[in-house]
């Protein structure tokens, strides 16, 4: 696995395989070239059926400002490498290719190239699995995050440091923050509103609303275009910071606590990445909104006084019960069902955490099988539903507003 550096990024939404690695993939691009006159961009797969809702087409000129650039959105072409490609091009004067890169954005904001992909690129941690994890933690009688700084070093807190701080920073600004969405949907920002009415709830539902209203101000920044962290990826980001807010309010904990609680989600999104995947387009949202819930729910079970074992059972919960989860953005919009999807996933990782604790830690199904699971499944799903905007949510939501127009 690579460091958690390379999982937990900070940057701008609303979408990592979208916004965050074609911007990336651009700007290298744009150094590597600096005598071209202008650039053409040709988007594939993902990028190509739902880069106008994802402001890929908006990043990428950005990228390559005050250069020309012109966008091409291939829906026909297929890349077998991985869904989520762009072929960048340099233009001299009279229109002639001097230069020439494909990249794949493989999800989490992450690139590859024709030369690198596949190959290990900065894998630090030396076991393969999270099975391989659990026993050497065991033998060598240590917590999970303790594993992680073994391998990151004691460096790794003060980026932890920055993650967290920018997590709550934008749950703060999301909370504070009223109106409507960008984009097509015209959809109210909500968070707010029920931050409010969390204050005036019966206090036995109070601080379920509370996690509703954090995990929707994160979603909401990030549909915004606004600065978040990618837990693992833009997308799923509202899930665990909002239930690290929440246990951090409850039980009045420093934040060294929470960032270490971070470290220990760091691996089940890792392992994630690197045996499966991240990437809405490869194998739908069981992989980024799924993911995050595994990881908020290990954060959770931990910072509640989970053991190692535990913890895992409450991660392998999290992700076995989004299996199949299809990746529907409407209009490609990281919006609907987006963002409400962030609020249930965060709930639903505090019930994995709390049945994972009742538990005596020993269960049949690991958090290996269901990753290997998760990666079968997406690549069995029809493509219409691994984030092309063209079935699920996004076809039927879309056909009865259609109706609806057509009767008036």
């Amino acid at each position: 696995m690579e460091s958690l550096k390379e999982l937990y990024k900070i940057g701008m939404g609303p979408s990592s395989s979208h916004t965050m690695g074609p911007r990336k993939a651009a700007e290298a691009f744009n150094l590597a070239y600096p005598d071209a006159v202008s650039f053409r961009c040709v988007l594939y797969g993902s990028l190509a059926a739902t880069g106008k809702g994802h402001l890929t087409d908006f990043t990428v000129k950005e990228a390559l400002y005050p250069k020309p650039v012109e966008i091409e959105f291939d829906n026909v072409t297929l890349m077998h490498k991985h869904p989520n490609a762009l072929r960048l091009q340099a233009l001299d004067q009279a229109g002639h290719v001097i230069g020439e890169q494909v990249v794949y954005s493989v999800g989490g904001g992450a690139i590859r190239t024709d030369e690198n992909f596949g190959q290990k690129i900065n894998h630090i941690y030396p076991h393969n699995s999270m099975e391989e994890i659990l026993e050497y933690t065991s033998e060598k009688r240590m917590l999970l995050w303790e594993y992680v700084e073994e391998f990151e070093g004691p460096g790794i807190w003060e980026y932890l440091k920055t993650v967290w701080a920018t997590m709550q920073a934008t749950i703060q600004r999301g909370l504070e923050r009223k109106g409507v969405l960008p984009g097509s949907l015209n959809l109210d920002r909500k968070a707010r509103r029920y931050l409010h009415k969390a204050e005036n709830s019966p206090r036995y539902v109070r601080r379920m609303n509370n996690l509703f209203a954090y995990a929707l101000a994160c979603a909401e920044e990030n549909a915004a275009g606004g600065k978040v962290v990618t837990a693992p990826t833009c997308g799923s980001c509202g899930v665990v910071p909002a239930v690290c807010r929440l246990i951090k309010e409850i039980y009045e904990y420093e934040d060294v606590t929470i960032i270490h609680a971070l470290a220990t989600a760091s691996l089940f999104g890792n392992m994630a990445k690197a045996n499966a995947s991240i990437s809405g387009a490869e194998v739908g949202c069981q992989g980024e909104v799924g993911v995050a819930c595994a990881m908020a729910a290990a954060a959770v079970c931990q910072l509640e006084g989970g053991d190692n074992r535990r913890i895992a059972y409450a991660a392998e919960m999290g992700l076995e019960h989004h299996l199949g989860l299809t990746c529907d953005p409407v209009d490609g919009l990281v919006q609907i069902p987006c963002i409400e999807r962030n609020a249930l996933a965060a709930s639903r990782a505090l019930d994995c955490a709390t049945y994972a604790l009742m538990s005596d830690g020993d269960n049949r199904v690991s958090y290996d099988d269901v990753l290997a699971t998760m990666m079968q499944t997406g690549l069995d799903m029809n493509k219409d539903y691994r984030e092309t905007s063209r079935g699920g949510l996004a076809r039927f939501f879309k056909e009865r507003l259609l109706r609806l127009k057509e009767r008036k």
